[in-house]
């Protein structure tokens, strides 16, 4: 079975060495900065970093690129939206019927599906680069200041964690209930729109019943090891910031800096 969206890759990398918090910040920081960019050589510049840090990282660009299939729906709505025109256009590429494609909105279209596919690649680096267990240390210690709040940060650190290790879990079950349902003649890709997603149907149940079996065997688990969240809770590493980290957040600041300058 090939590796799930958002699985965690067991490889050797510069990406992987560094601590949990420092690709957090990281990730953070550059959602913010895509979504301030507002111009196409902006986005070019971003892509180009996504492209050096997925090189780094030295994660392969199938399982990179795998979350862009998630949102292929959601890539053509967006293009659909920018592009057509009912009626007349500034700039008109092609006419059908009250419809006109519009150059001025395609290019939109293109700028905001480019901005999505950005985003899904440049964070799920994050998790692929990163094991459920160090996310799940380097949230607690990001959130640790809301604990001035009673905030239960371990115990909310836990479930994102949690969250987050269900994500490649359900693409997977999702893979092999559809496999299951091919195998006894299920088809998925006939007919028009409706009848595909009529289809999909007997695949939810199933899902639904292996996700709350495993949910229920992992909390059972974490009850049989004694897990108990809050203070007095011990780690087997204490990740700390090193050198490098602090060097990497500079360094991605002052790109930042400069990009908001150039651009």
């Amino acid at each position: 079975m090939r590796p799930a969206f958002g699985q965690y890759v067991p490889i050797s990398s510069p990406v992987h060495s560094l601590d949990a918090r420092t690709k957090m910040l990281i990730a953070l920081g550059f959602t913010v900065a895509l979504f301030l960019l507002g111009s196409l050589a902006g986005l070019a510049v971003a892509a180009v970093a996504v492209i050096a840090c997925i090189r780094v990282a030295r994660v392969p660009y199938r399982v990179a690129l795998r979350g862009v299939r998630a949102v292929a729906l959601i890539l053509a709505v967006t293009l659909i939206a920018h592009a057509l025109r009912w009626g007349s256009a500034p700039l008109p590429l092609l006419r059908i019927g009250p419809l006109t494609v519009d150059g001025r909105g395609l290019l939109e279209g293109v700028f905001f599906a480019g901005r999505i596919v950005l985003l899904v690649v440049g964070t799920s680096l994050v998790t692929l680069t990163t094991t459920p267990v160090d996310i799940a240390d380097g949230l607690e210690r990001l959130m640790s200041p809301l604990k001035i709040l009673r905030i239960p940060v371990e115990d909310l650190a836990m479930m994102l964690t949690i969250a987050l290790r269900f994500i490649p879990t359900t693409a997977t079950e999702a893979e092999r209930v559809v496999l299951a349902q091919r195998a006894r003649g299920a088809r998925f890709d006939s007919g028009g729109p409706i009848r595909r997603t009529r289809a999909y149907v007997p695949v939810l149940v199933p899902l639904f019943v292996n996700l709350f079996r495993r949910a229920e065997e992992l909390s059972t688990a974490m009850e049989a090891r004694g897990y108990r969240g809050g203070p007095g809770r011990t780690r087997l590493r204490e990740s700390r910031m090193r050198t490098v980290d602090w060097v990497v957040l500079s360094l991605f600041v002052a790109a930042l800096a400069a990009l908001a300058m150039v651009l």
